[in-house]
């Protein structure tokens, strides 16, 4: 292997450790679950970008994308954000309620690392477009999270700028902060190192009742509703 190349490898897969989580059972969901579980959001079309960031030395260290379409998902490409009771299929979090999308944020937003949310109003053609392009990609190989995203988002025809690919979350997140009308929040929590106890006490009967009811969360739910 070419020098340049070898070195940029190690970059890469040092500098994205979150995107390599500890192994975990794969799920699938049937179809038939997953289209039961889907969440249509009443809001405007729109995409959040989510970076994580080392509080330690400042890198990034996991990218991933809310779509709000004809349904509302979240593409984790690489992704840990999986339990049983989490409508999930490939790296796609399907049934992305307020509550849902608050427990994701919450999930990554730990002593050790810092979230970066950062959204911009599409039209309902680009949602469309994005959410199907993030419906066919499939499962991410790790490490290539921000790669994968930027694909994705790379020739969207009225995006609103170009995106160019990129294996590094806090390149992708500075040209998606360039985007018309892009706004940028910063969700910094203090919990256990383990974001894994983020999802012990998940409760799908919460969720449920939360769409039922469009009740408001408290903290970063009011962001996504």
């Amino acid at each position: 292997m070419h020098l340049s190349r070898f070195v940029l490898a190690v970059m890469v897969l040092t500098g994205l450790s979150a995107c390599a989580p500890k192994p975990e059972p794969s799920q699938s969901m049937p179809d038939a679950e997953i289209a039961a579980a889907a969440y249509r959001h009443d809001g405007s079309p729109k995409l959040t970008l989510f970076t994580m960031i080392n509080n330690a030395n400042g890198s990034g260290a996991h990218t991933s994308l809310m779509v709000n379409g004809s349904q509302r998902v979240i593409f984790d490409p690489a992704g840990s954000f999986r339990h049983p009771r989490i409508a999930a299929k490939n790296d796609i979090v399907f049934g992305v309620t307020p509550m849902m999308a608050d427990t994701y944020t919450r999930f990554h937003a730990r002593e050790t690392f810092h979230v970066i949310v950062q959204e911009v109003d599409v039209s309902a053609e680009v949602a469309e477009d994005i959410l199907r392009r993030v419906l066919a990609t499939g499962p991410v190989p790790k490490a290539q999270c921000a790669l994968s995203t930027s694909t994705i988002l790379g020739d969207v025809p009225g995006l609103g700028g170009p995106i160019r690919k990129t294996w590094f979350p806090k390149n992708l997140a500075g040209q998606f902060g360039r985007l018309p009308g892009a706004t940028t929040e910063k969700l910094y929590e203090y919990d256990d190192a383990d974001r894994f106890k983020a999802l012990e006490a998940f409760d799908a009967d919460r969720v449920r009742a939360s769409r039922a009811a469009s009740e408001e969360t408290p903290s970063t739910a009011a962001l996504f509703d």
